[in-house]
């Protein structure tokens, strides 16, 4: 269960992030997003990989196939373990990151499907047709026929991917909010005992740990609310 919880680390300093990789001793798993890779990324990566815990480079590309293509390129250097796109860009997109994240055989390229701030209301005001349930399905649909098995839910689209596709896809959710932490800016949450015995692959969790006075007691004491 240790492998399947991915930290968070949304920090504003390299100092920050590294005194929490340092206390959360138990962790195996870090995910590294856009406010830490741009403040100070390769110095946390570094960090990371000198204590052999996993990278998630969680830099969510969108763009015309070919520019996104040349990012993958340039972030396989860093050798993450997963790294994000969003569905939403597209079949080609999606198909040319798969295949240029082939060179690395440890690299999963996951397709992020709705973030979990929004809601059905949101996609109508984007002018989407359908309601978010039926937007992730038609996401993973798209990803599954151009090479992609792993892509990024909430916790409430799981039973349904998982009953459409079953095996065949790997779902990593956002969302997770233990029922002794404050729900923050999330809309769409479950427990992480609720995510596991709904399909959960791995479950990616920030302020419940990182924020506690004692984060490596709360990372463990949610991993034995999971196994218990």
């Amino acid at each position: 269960m240790k492998n399947k919880i991915i930290i968070a680390l949304d920090f504003k300093t390299l100092n920050e992030a590294k005194k929490m990789v340092d206390r959360l001793k138990d962790a195996v798993f870090f995910k590294v997003g856009l406010q830490s890779f741009l403040s100070f990324g390769e110095e946390i990566i570094e960090y990371l990989k000198q204590r052999n815990k996993k990278l998630f480079l969680d830099l969510k590309f969108k763009d015309i196939p070919n520019t996104v293509e040349g990012a993958v390129k340039s972030v396989l250097r860093y050798k993450p373990d997963f790294l994000t796109i969003h569905a939403t860009g597209g079949a080609e997109m999606i198909r040319r990151a798969v295949e240029t994240a082939k060179v690395e055989p440890s690299l999963t390229v996951l397709g992020v499907t709705i973030l979990t701030s929004l809601e059905d209301d949101d996609l109508k005001q984007q002018g989407g047709a359908f309601n978010v349930n039926d937007t992730v399905l038609k996401l993973c649909e798209m990803g599954l026929e151009n090479g992609m098995n792993s892509f990024v839910c909430s916790p409430m689209e799981i039973s349904s991917l998982k009953e459409k596709f079953g095996k065949d896809i790997s779902l990593i959710t956002p969302g997770i909010r233990p029922e002794w932490s404050v729900k923050g800016d999330q809309k769409r949450v479950f427990t992480p005992k609720m995510a596991i015995e709904a399909g959960s692959d791995y479950m990616v969790i920030g302020r419940p740990i990182t924020q506690n006075v004692e984060p490596n007691k709360a990372f463990n004491l949610i991993v034995n609310e999971v196994v218990s």
